[in-house]
């Protein structure tokens, strides 16, 4: 290719674009910047995404950081997550993170090169999730939340770990991103592994958002029992 491959990007992006959905996207992620919006619908990013995979050499988009646009970040993600060497992974992810700002781009990223490596994975989910005096700084507010993610993703089933939910449970933040999708991990956790969760409930372990928050969202689950679901109500704050 002559061209520069992120200059081929850009101009692939705006040919897709759709300005409905360019203002559907701006609100459903207020943390980025309208202008910084393409407007690309998911099915015609991920297409774009798998021949650009297959048919170029990413290498340079890939180290050019930070991207320009949303899309740009959202085709990092789903590259970054397609790699197969461990290693390799680890490397993009401290490199990328930094640069995460929203949920979205932050919730496409589940490496396949983890569900080979899960007890290596677990001392980076620890750093990810971090310390006391990072969990309020916006800076670390979407590596935090990945961290928590990738509990929620791949240790709440056969491999399960509750030493990863008593790391969890002490996150507090003033983060809404950080603190919703402690939400969502425990009430996942909930209803893949009620016996071992239901303590943290119990014992009333989060703050009152995050506690109420991680109710609602466990009572919205059809994974979650109707006794379930009236005890829960029964232990709101």
């Amino acid at each position: 290719m002559s061209e520069n491959i992120n200059t081929y990007i850009k101009e692939q992006l705006f040919k897709l674009q759709d300005l409905k959905y360019k203002e559907f996207q701006s609100n459903l992620c207020p943390t980025v910047k309208p202008e910084e919006i393409i407007g690309v619908r998911t099915p015609a990013l991920k297409a774009f995404v798998k021949d650009l995979i297959k048919n170029h050499d990413v290498d340079e988009f890939m180290n050019t950081l930070p991207h320009e646009y949303y899309e740009e970040n959202n085709i990092h993600g789903n590259i970054l997550m397609s790699c197969k060497d461990f290693d390799k992974t680890i490397e993009m992810l401290d490199e990328f993170l930094p640069y995460v700002n929203n949920w979205a781009t932050c919730d496409t990223m589940r490496p396949v090169s983890f569900k080979k490596h899960l007890d290596e994975v677990i001392p980076h989910i620890i750093r990810w999730i971090g310390t006391e005096d990072e969990w309020n700084d916006p800076a670390k507010t979407y590596r935090i939340r990945f961290g928590l993610e990738m509990i929620m993703n791949f240790f709440l089933d056969d491999d399960f770990r509750k030493e990863l939910l008593d790391i969890a449970v002490k996150v507090r933040s003033i983060e809404y991103y950080v603190n919703m999708m402690n939400a969502w991990l425990f009430a996942t956790a909930l209803a893949k592994q009620w016996d071992a969760t239901i303590p943290y409930i119990e014992n009333k372990c989060f703050d009152k958002w995050t506690h109420n928050k991680t109710i609602q969202k466990a009572r919205e689950s059809f994974r979650i029992t109707p006794e379930q679901k009236e005890y829960l109500k029964s232990l709101k704050m």
